[in-house]
């Protein structure tokens, strides 16, 4: 993985150094010295924003805060639900769609791009598809467990007490293979704190688009960051993976985040204790009816009542389909998130060698840099955030 990144960072800078714009967008700034300088970066001096410039970050910044709203469920206990999760990283996907739309209208220029910006696109680039392949191997072990489950219920159609046995050996089989330790899932925190630190890199160039678009980037990297904290929770039942951030008030949008991050975590901590580090509700409502079986499993039939037994049956059945289905249409999800990372880390290769196939050289003829639409490519190089 080092030798890919560096390989690639070193063949892409020998060829190419272009794109001016892209540090703004890929690669985050100082947050703190941006809280501190908030009206400077807006209105550098001698470069006041035009009201069009004010005008897109204000629509931006609304439309962010409104979406933070959707973020937060009208009922606490629907946190941590899979649909709600699903719901979750779809108006991520959508936050990552205003910012393609804002960098069409910015149509921002596109010059020389640093070596080092290259090598931290791709890092970054690569721990987006990490965290992405975590979640997806995750989501396929817990899929896998549905093989328990369907495997106990076809056992819990017999009367006889070996069939009741091997039905409540199949559920405890269940009940630790979701339990067991996902290593790829406990190394996403670590990269989370990475990705908190790259909010923080030194400030870049200056210009009136690139004060419009590094606010408008920061909001993304902060719901990104939000998202994946609480899926990371989420999967491994741990509140300790949850990711605090401090929003300047200056943003629009940072009340709405304030309270929705409170919210959320603040529920996930408090679940911890009572669900037993099952914090997904799917998982833990499938795991409430095996225990409501529990009698039946351990005694025979003659324990309860007939009518009890299949009601308890037909509910966990219906438990079950309901998390198959959730997890089916969550990864997919997940998924699509995944492509949209690595569609952006190959388009960035297909438009540097597309420019060196064009110019020969970038010094050659600088006009050529820019031969390919800004408003296709760098829109379609910034899904990836």
């Amino acid at each position: 993985m080092v030798w890919l990144l560096d390989h690639e960072a070193k063949l892409l800078s020998m060829e190419f150094r272009g794109l001016a714009a892209l540090p703004f967008t890929l690669f985050g700034f100082n947050s703190d010295r941006y809280f501190c300088h908030y009206k400077e970066m807006i209105y550098p001096k001698g470069s006041h924003l035009s009201r069009k410039l004010l005008s897109l970050l204000n629509r931006f910044e609304e439309t962010l805060a409104g979406r933070l709203r959707k973020h937060k469920p009208t009922s606490k206990d629907d946190i941590l639900s899979l649909s709600w999760m699903k719901f979750s990283l779809q108006l991520l996907s959508e936050t990552h769609k205003d910012i393609q739309s804002l960098i069409i209208e910015l149509e921002l220029p596109v010059c020389d791009w640093d070596e080092k910006w290259i090598h931290v696109y791709l890092d970054y680039s690569i721990k987006l598809l990490d965290i992405c392949n975590a979640f997806i191997s995750k989501l396929s072990q817990l899929n896998q467990g549905q093989l328990l489950l369907r495997f106990g219920l076809h056992k819990l159609d017999s009367c006889g007490s070996i069939e009741l046995t091997k039905a409540s050996s199949s559920f405890d089989s269940w009940r630790q293979h979701i339990g067991l330790e996902n290593l790829r899932i406990e190394n996403c925190r670590p990269i989370l704190d990475n990705l908190v630190e790259l909010l923080n890199l030194p400030e870049v160039k200056n210009s009136p688009k690139g004060k419009v678009l590094m606010p408008a980037l920061y909001g993304v990297r902060v719901e990104t960051i939000f998202v994946c904290s609480v899926f990371t929770a989420a999967f491994t039942g741990s509140s300790s993976k949850l990711i605090d951030l401090h929003v300047p008030k200056t943003h629009q949008w940072a009340d709405a985040y304030a309270d929705l991050q409170t919210t959320v975590n603040e529920q996930i901590r408090n679940l911890v204790p009572r669900r037993s580090n099952i914090l997904v509700k799917e998982l833990e409502a499938v795991d409430a009816s095996i225990m409501d079986l529990c009698p039946v499993l351990k005694d025979g039939l003659d324990s309860v009542e007939d009518e009890a037994r299949r009601n308890s049956i037909a509910e966990l059945r219906r438990r079950t389909e309901t998390l198959s289905g959730e997890l089916d249409l969550l990864a997919k999800e997940v998924d699509g998130f995944s492509k949209v990372v690595l569609d952006g880390r190959d388009a960035l290769i297909f438009y540097l060698k597309r420019c060196i196939n064009a110019s020969g050289s970038p010094k050659e003829h600088k006009a050529e840099k820019q031969m390919a639409s800004p408003k296709r490519v760098m829109g379609f190089l910034l899904r990836s955030f």
